[in-house]
């Protein structure tokens, strides 16, 4: 049964709530995570660790929503069931009404790490994606064309001909999403894809994102540690608890106005107010995780 506590800034629920949405109204079974547990065959724990219990989650198409939480809450358990990159122990995944069993171009994810092939230029490892998903039904130019647009969405027009090692960390990140983006995916799924770089490059990327998330209109579910990227970024952001057996403790709605600049929310009650509840949830309520793996 679903509880809720509401918030200055909008409903604070436990998991299952499928409130507002920032200025949206979906129904929320666009992706569905039912009754998932994780647990993983280990050396330790006699033999098992159990990562994740009773994960319960809806997203609907457009939404915006991170997981956030200590590390080894499971966060990236989570979001490698929804990639099919591994299958859950029990409990079913739902994308678009249909089961997720194995990794498909309708869920791009984007990693920490790049992944970029640094022997191919960035418009060929764009081009990697694009041939894969669509090379059996359009042309070279229809495929390069492609490939240019992903590029240009991401502010990398002017790198097509250069090569990883020839350009920076936060150049190669957007490289990555471009490469996501060429596949348009149902879903795009991403793992702290700014955490390894600095303050400003990780601003300036969260920047583009919201305003590439504006024009494609695509769903998000995103990793982060980083509570001000969570506020700055979600519709909803899931609070996981702490592992091993890691939950989702309870699911906040931001209903920050769109478009959002980091600046004028700087100071805004709303986004204070939001922050400080996450803050509450991690610090105050689950400030002691136990030693575990994310």
């Amino acid at each position: 049964m679903t509880t809720e506590r509401v918030g200055p800034i909008g409903p604070i629920s436990h998991m299952g709530h499928m409130g507002h949405i920032g200025n949206k109204h979906h129904t929320l079974d666009f992706i569905r995570v039912e009754g998932a547990e994780m647990v993983f065959a280990s050396r330790k724990s006699q033999g098992r660790f159990h990562a994740l219990r009773q994960i319960d989650l809806s997203v609907a198409q457009g939404e915006f929503v991170t997981l956030i939480g200590h590390s080894g809450c499971g966060k990236s358990t989570l979001l490698n069931l929804m990639a099919g990159l591994i299958k859950p122990t029990s409990g079913v995944l739902l994308c678009d009404r249909r089961e997720i069993a194995e990794p498909g171009p309708e869920r791009a994810v984007v990693f920490q790490n790049h992944s970029l092939l640094p022997w191919l230029t960035c418009a060929e490892n764009v081009d990697l994606a694009v041939e894969r998903v669509f090379g059996a039904r359009e042309s070279k130019a229809q495929l390069k064309a492609r490939t240019q647009a992903a590029l240009e969405l991401v502010g990398m027009a002017h790198a097509v001909a250069k090569r990883p090692h020839e350009i920076s960390g936060g150049m190669k990140q957007r490289v990555g999403i471009a490469r996501a983006l060429a596949m348009e995916p149902k879903v795009l799924l991403m793992d702290e894809p700014f955490g390894a770089l600095d303050a400003l490059t990780r601003a300036h990327l969260q920047d583009e994102l919201l305003k590439i998330v504006a024009r494609t209109q695509s769903t998000v579910v995103m990793v982060t540690h980083d509570v001000d990227e969570a506020v700055l970024l979600s519709d909803r952001i899931v609070m996981m608890t702490n592992g091993p057996a890691a939950t989702i403790g309870e699911i906040l709605s931001v209903t920050l106005p769109r478009p959002r600049d980091r600046v004028a929310l700087a100071g805004d009650a709303g986004y204070v107010d939001c922050r400080k509840a996450v803050l509450d949830f991690l610090y105050t309520r689950h400030g002691q995780p136990a030693a575990a793996v994310a």
